[in-house]
């Protein structure tokens, strides 16, 4: 696709005064050029609530950037108000980087003038460390993008927080099991399809489609997650893996056609795209739920964290530790 010319409409020369000619009218070209221009500033400048943006934090799209380090946010930050270090794992799919963006900008959004900052585990940048490099002499919430107590959650976060001693920080619990997850899954799962007139189907089921860790407790929160979500949707939700736990996606779904569950879904327990979640789609025998992504309530979730671990700071007397579920 070839780029649109900049080159500006030629226009008429205005007559020389006292000519008694008039000043020729702009052609509908014109008119529609400085119309869509006029429009495209001031959509800019509305928010994805519906409320006007400051001036001050109209930038461009971050996911439109060839950078694929997000840009620190221009909004004023409170005074005394920590930072917002949302850890996200890392994907070598292009989508799960433009994903989590656009779930920062939500919670952004819900909060001007919170400094909302992005580190990667791995093969993103920027990476954890690099981003906390950047916070020296100021405090920072680590919140883990994560669903589960997991070796990330309990050994790589503590330890990158422990290797920044310039950064006061704090770490948050994981957002799993919480019942904006649930929500979250839930609206996903319409999107795909599915109709809440199968609540109590003796045909229909879930599979919910999880990375899988060999750490219990991960296992033990997937489970509870799946148990609250079969309480919403009145029907099984079966947990399965991608790895590292029993049982996988074709599994699950062969053993809920055993029961007679042949109207079944998958709901993708993943925050962003990426390998785990393409598998679970291609497992899927209709449509898959799309992963958790920038789901509104994803954006609200970040922000409980953020504030539970404040909170249980200032009730255990400025001891940095992991938020309670």
């Amino acid at each position: 696709m070839t780029e649109p010319s900049t080159q500006q409409p030629r226009q008429s020369p205005p007559p020389p005064a006292g000519s008694g000619g008039t000043v020729p009218l702009d052609s509908t070209a014109q008119l529609l050029t400085r119309i869509t221009a006029h429009l495209g500033t001031q959509l800019s400048l509305v928010s994805r609530n519906g409320t006007r943006r400051p001036m001050h934090r109209t930038r461009p799209s971050d996911t439109l950037r060839p950078s694929a380090a997000p840009r620190p946010p221009d909004a004023p930050r409170s005074p005394g108000t920590p930072t917002l270090l949302v850890v996200a794992h890392g994907s070598r799919d292009p989508q799960a980087l433009r994903t989590v963006l656009a779930l920062l900008d939500r919670v952004r959004d819900l909060r001007p003038g919170l400094d909302v900052r992005l580190g990667h585990i791995e093969l993103n940048r920027p990476l954890l460390p690099d981003t906390l490099d950047g916070l020296r002499g100021a405090d920072a919430v680590l919140v883990p993008l994560l669903l589960g107590r997991g070796h990330h959650v309990k050994h790589d976060l503590p330890a990158a927080a422990a290797a920044a001693p310039a950064v006061r920080t704090r770490v948050a619990a994981p957002l799993g099991p919480h019942p904006l997850l649930v929500e979250a899954l839930y609206g996903r799962l319409v999107e795909a399809g599915w109709d809440p007139a199968d609540q109590g189907s003796r045909s229909a089921a879930v599979v919910l489609a999880a990375a899988g860790s060999r750490d219990p407790d991960s296992a033990q929160d997937t489970r509870r997650t799946a148990r609250m979500l079969a309480e919403r949707l009145g029907v099984p939700v079966v947990p399965a893996y991608a790895s590292a736990a029993t049982p996988t996606f074709p599994a699950a779904l062969r053993a809920l056609a055993a029961r007679g569950r042949h109207r079944t879904f998958v709901a993708s327990y993943f925050t962003a795209p990426g390998r785990f979640a393409s598998a679970a789609a291609g497992a899927a025998p209709r449509t898959a739920a799309l992963p958790l992504g920038a789901h509104p309530a994803m954006a609200r979730l970040l922000l409980h964290r953020y504030d539970q671990a404040l909170s249980a700071t200032a009730r255990s007397g400025g001891v940095s530790l992991l938020a309670s579920a």
